[in-house]
């Protein structure tokens, strides 16, 4: 990806649903760095994390705002949005079993309130929102993908009656690395035990760190013209080799896929490729009805050929151990 420009902010007003996570933590301290944005607005639903996120940035910014409240909450949402250019739309439940188990917990976080998010930002004039989504949107196999995917169809649609005025695209990228909750906190805990629990010998996964899902994220929100899917070209590694790489000296004890678990993941199915272009470190997935007859030349790129795939399993550029080693050390440092 390329080195970022973040002089497309300047005296901006940006606002992180979603803000305390950690993508939307290391979002902000970029934004803190690196810009010279106007205010910057965490909204979240979460007072204890926004208290602990106000000690950790304090004395960093005085444009940094806090707004609690809920993206299920359109009227609070229309308060939060006042005066805001950019939105970037991380919030939303993410736990595979958990969402099976709670379906409609789901639905109204990441379906209903993300077509909260698209009305607020058109009714407040905001120029642009970008969707944060997962791979697991791709040929959805549990309900949080399925959610995902709608969260994708509706802001994808948005533009459509945004009047152009407000524009909606979208990033969806793989497992990052180092991010709450994430594998490589799961292993710390297990390597105390001796034992490290795997899913399925032959299970693999995109992976990507915070600071590239930043990078992809401001890149994207700079050239987006509303209606893309942008995609970034990571690597992929099989689950087993990761905990052995982490965890040499550990046991693995195979305990099955678990409700809604894919034994690969997708990034652009071969419906997609048809609407879909390379560039040189991303794929961009162009809405099948388009609302800018020039976005593509713009953007440029190559077509993809028909019936391209980018799965996990497949993905020609594959992460060995001192790949591993090199991207840890990225995250450590």
């Amino acid at each position: 990806m390329k080195h970022m420009n973040l002089e497309y902010l300047n005296g901006k007003s940006i606002l992180v649903t979603g803000g305390t996570g950690s993508l939307g933590q290391r979002l902000v301290r970029t934004l803190i760095e690196k810009s010279q944005a106007r205010r910057i607005i965490v909204f979240s639903r979460d007072e204890l994390k926004q208290s602990q996120m106000q000690t950790a940035f304090k004395g960093m910014d005085s444009n940094l705002r806090f707004f609690l409240g809920d993206v299920r909450d359109l009227p609070r949402l229309q308060l939060a949005f006042r005066d805001v250019d950019f939105v970037i739309h991380t919030a939303a439940l993410k736990q595979v079993p958990a969402l099976e188990y709670n379906p409609f917990e789901a639905i109204q976080t990441n379906i209903i309130g993300t077509q909260n998010v698209i009305t607020a930002a058109i009714n407040n004039g905001v120029e642009k929102v970008l969707l944060i989504s997962t791979d697991k949107a791709a040929n959805p196999a549990n309900l949080y993908g399925a959610t995902k995917l709608c969260a994708e169809r509706l802001c994808i649609s948005a533009n459509v009656y945004s009047n152009n005025k407000t524009l909606f695209s979208a990033v969806r990228y793989g497992n990052v690395l180092g991010s709450r909750g994430s594998l490589l906190k799961l292993v710390e805990d297990q390597r105390k035990t001796g034992v490290v629990l795997l899913t399925h010998e032959d299970m693999t996964r995109f992976w990507i760190t915070l600071d590239q899902g930043v990078e992809l994220v401001m890149n994207s929100m700079e050239c987006m013209n509303g209606g893309e899917i942008f995609i970034p070209k990571i690597p992929s590694m099989r689950v087993k080799d990761l905990l052995t790489s982490l965890a040499p000296e550990c046991e693995l004890k195979i305990i099955g896929i678990r409700p809604g678990e894919k034994l690969h993941e997708v990034l652009i199915t071969p419906e997609e490729s048809h609407h879909a272009v390379e560039l040189e470190s991303t794929y961009v997935i162009y809405p099948e009805f388009s609302f800018d007859q020039q976005a593509k030349e713009r953007v440029g790129g190559r077509m993809l050929e028909s019936g391209f795939s980018f799965c996990s399993d497949t993905n020609p550029n594959w992460l060995d151990d001192a790949g591993l080693k090199e991207l840890l050390a990225l995250i450590r440092s």
